[in-house]
């Protein structure tokens, strides 16, 4: 028998956490999870899983005008209800909830509803009582930062945006990441006058630059009001509303403004300080490739080590945890390359491997693959709203490096292309490839000429 109660204690039941608990168990571990805010961490509470849901709930917007192209006629204008969204909304994540915590008593892991502090390399504080174990797994993800500036107190962060008690009909974001650029769209198709505020020159810092201006000018198109170069100066509670006046002069008023700014590691309170386990500079815990901590019996994983901040990214370090730890031989290193990601703005954003610009500082000579078009459902909708497929190809070995799309259902197609990048296909493959006809995704196989090299 050993000598510790558990031989995985984990902290945080987000989706990184839960995966290792049960695939940890599943080996014949002795595991226990503490949790104490909600079950599925901050995609299935306030990340992906709502955020997709409202996305949904604003493309409505769109297809109601588009259908009159197609012959449908509305008997009258349709009226948006936030209420019945959010709520809605809410039970949807109970049910999720629910289903989270069957997952765990299935797997025969302890839940403790607790808020658990690290007391030392072995042994953890929760609920009252102190259990030992012999690894201890740090998976609490991340939590919304908010700059200073005069009323921030009047600004909601990416967990509160959800629930708001009424519906906004202006509405500001301040940020230029995926959750910024997300809800600019949302609200904007849900009916709101939307603002999306953002110190730099374009938003999505890291993607390709032409995907960036694309998505820019698509969104503008569609009625989001973009103001670069610019920071929130103050927040001032008026009669009506909110004012908010910008590092550029200009003043807006608004009925809520959402600080879309970032999220930073949620350990304060753990108890790691104690134990002088190493942060990075943006205070990060750091691991190795085993995912311990600089105390060994101490790990993480997920968003609080610093990495890809993507719920599958966390699922599969869970499974790697446990490989490592609690399965015989070593595994492969954790393959971080081609992970394919989508940003769900209107029009969606889907992209895998590198940017162009990335392929011209890694590859050198590389062809460059595009197509802007006006996808076949538009010719009758009367809508303006183009599309945008990229292929970035290494010239000499012909293996397609990159593959980006801007438009409608991007995240389900690139999900397959990401497939063909990862495989290292080459543009012969693709040439190779039938296409299905008449589609969007069909112009990813049928791109013979390159724009430019």
């Amino acid at each position: 028998m050993s000598e510790y109660d558990y031989d995985l204690f984990v902290i945080g039941a987000g989706s990184g956490g839960v995966r290792a608990a049960r695939t940890a168990a599943a080996t014949g571990a002795r595991v226990a999870v503490a949790e104490d805010r909600y079950l599925g961490g901050t995609c299935v509470n306030v990340g992906c899983v709502p955020k997709k849901l409202y996305s949904y709930a604003a493309h409505f917007h769109e297809a109601f005008e588009d259908a009159s192209g197609f012959g449908w006629q509305l008997a009258e204008a349709p009226r948006f209800d936030w209420s019945t969204l959010r709520d809605n909304k809410i039970g949807e994540i109970k049910r999720l909830n629910g289903i989270y915590g069957r997952l765990l008593d299935a797997a025969d892991v302890r839940l403790i509803n607790e808020r658990a502090r690290v007391v030392d390399a072995h042994h953890v504080e929760v609920g009252g009582e102190t259990v030992s174990a012999e690894k201890i797994l740090v998976a609490v993800g991340g939590w919304p930062w908010t700059p200073d500036f005069p009323g921030k107190e009047f600004a909601v962060n990416s967990n509160q945006v959800f629930d708001l008690e009424t519906f906004p009909e202006r509405f500001l974001v301040l940020g230029g990441g995926y959750i910024a650029v997300e809800f600019a769209s949302i609200f904007n198709g849900l009916g709101s006058e939307a603002h999306l505020v953002y110190r730099g020159e374009l938003f999505l810092r890291g993607f390709d630059q032409q995907v960036r201006e694309f998505t820019r000018d698509e969104m503008a198109k569609k009625g989001v009001n973009l103001h670069f170069e610019a920071n929130i100066e103050a927040i001032e509670k008026v009669e009506g509303g909110l004012a908010v006046t910008l590092t550029s002069g200009e003043q807006l008023e608004v009925d809520a403004v959402l600080a879309a700014t970032g999220r930073r590691p949620h350990v304060e309170g753990l108890g790691l300080e104690a134990l002088d386990v190493t942060r990075t500079e943006s205070g990060h815990l750091a691991v190795n490739e085993r995912f311990e901590t600089s105390v060994p019996s101490i790990l993480a994983l997920g968003d609080v080590t610093g990495g890809p901040e993507l719920t599958p990214v966390a699922l599969a370090e869970a499974m790697q945890l446990v490989r490592h730890h609690f399965e015989p031989g070593e595994p492969a290193p954790l393959d971080y390359r081609h992970i394919p990601t989508a940003v769900f703005c209107h029009p969606n954003i889907g992209t895998v491997g590198l940017s162009e610009e990335q392929a011209r500082e890694a590859c050198g000579e590389i062809r460059v693959y595009a197509a802007d078009f006006r996808p076949m459902k538009h010719t009758l909708s009367g809508s303006s709203e183009r599309c945008l497929m990229k292929l970035i190809v290494d010239d000499e070995s012909d293996v397609v490096v990159g593959a980006h799309m801007v438009g409608e259902e991007a995240g389900e197609v690139i999900q397959g292309i990401a497939v063909a990048v990862r495989a290292g296909l080459t543009k012969a493959d693709f040439d190779a490839t039938v296409g299905i006809h008449p589609t969007g995704a069909e112009e990813f196989v049928t791109m013979r000429t390159p724009t430019r090299r």
